[in-house]
């Protein structure tokens, strides 16, 4: 049949190794989904695929075998999916308007984690209705605390959540816990003062290890919820590299500013040649320079008094 890959493409179906079937890609933000689109899934798969889903590392599912020509059968099937997460899209069952910004990955987040800071899946859904549909290739990934079990550093925006630990002193029978684990499982910020414990702002990460073990709840999470927000890390051929802090101690107003704004700098300096018409933004900072990239992503944004927001940044990685 004649086909329009891009448009095949776009309308989030993979060309595959298999002559005449595709594999359809199913955004899931945050990683978090009703129970009952699993059926609907499991359907399309039967009927249409080969009757096996893959499970993506970006969190969404795969179902490949479908031919070329059921792809307008599944888009309809599917759009109580992309309704019921709440994804933007254009003509209701046209599927998929777009497929060039990944699905935003998250840890599961506050809503299960004693650790994490923030609950991912509501801010991924968030950014999501920011940003989709867009056909740049961003990755963005959230982390609920600096364990960053999600690997944000990957990501050309990683987002981990952070805590400003408040402290009662009133409450605290000078036990040490606090101390003890900071020094253990965190970055040793918290030394022992004039019976109390004396914290080190510059060295705190926000990791709520003192909230999470001391026994009378001396230490406390911040009503505020901060960030830490790192970007341009990278895998592929050329030049894989972890990402770097941007903002410390950032608001989700601010990242989700700062991240729309970078579609902006993108549409402005992408390299219109590049294969497939898709860039690496930090390939696209290597060329403009970091101090070009910050002038258009902090346009327009406020930080917050204790935001700290990085002057230059320096990426390392292996080069080939």
């Amino acid at each position: 049949m004649d086909l329009n890959t891009k448009k095949v493409k776009k309308n989030a179906y993979r060309i595959t190794k298999v002559r005449g079937k595709s594999a359809l890609r199913i955004r899931i933000p945050g990683g978090h989904l009703p129970a009952e689109h699993l059926r609907t899934i499991q359907h399309i798969a039967d009927t249409f695929g080969n009757g096996t889903v893959h499970l993506t590392v970006r969190q969404g599912f795969e179902v490949p075998g479908i031919p070329y020509e059921k792809m307008p059968e599944v888009n309809k099937l599917i759009q109580p999916i992309i309704e019921g997460l709440g994804i933007n899209h254009g003509n209701p069952g046209d599927g998929y308007p777009s497929a060039g910004t990944r699905n935003i990955s998250a840890c599961i987040g506050e809503r299960v984690c004693p650790f994490a800071c923030y609950d991912t899946t509501a801010f991924a859904k968030r950014i999501e209705k920011a940003v989709y549909p867009h056909d740049f290739h961003f990755k963005i990934a959230l982390t609920g605390c600096p364990n960053d079990c999600a690997k944000i550093r990957l990501h050309d925006f990683g987002i981990i959540g952070m805590t400003h630990p408040q402290f009662e002193a009133e409450r605290c029978v000078n036990c040490k816990a606090c101390i003890k684990f900071c020094k253990k499982k965190s970055v040793e910020a918290l030394t022992e003062g004039n019976w109390q414990p004396d914290k080190n702002d510059e060295k705190c990460i926000g990791c709520g290890e003192c909230v999470l073990n001391c026994p009378t709840s001396a230490w406390t999470r911040s009503r505020e919820k901060y960030y830490r927000l790192t970007i341009m890390g990278r895998t592929g051929k050329r030049n894989p590299r972890l990402s770097e802090d941007f903002i410390k101690w950032v608001d989700e107003d601010s990242i989700i500013k700062i991240i729309c704004n970078t579609y902006k700098y993108v549409d402005k300096f992408l390299d219109r040649g590049a294969p497939g018409g898709k860039e690496h933004i930090g390939y696209i900072v290597d060329r403009t320079g970091f101090e070009e990239y910050k002038k258009w992503a902090m346009e327009g944004v406020t930080l917050g008094p204790l935001a700290e927001l990085k002057h230059t940044v320096y990426w390392g990685g292996k080069w080939y």
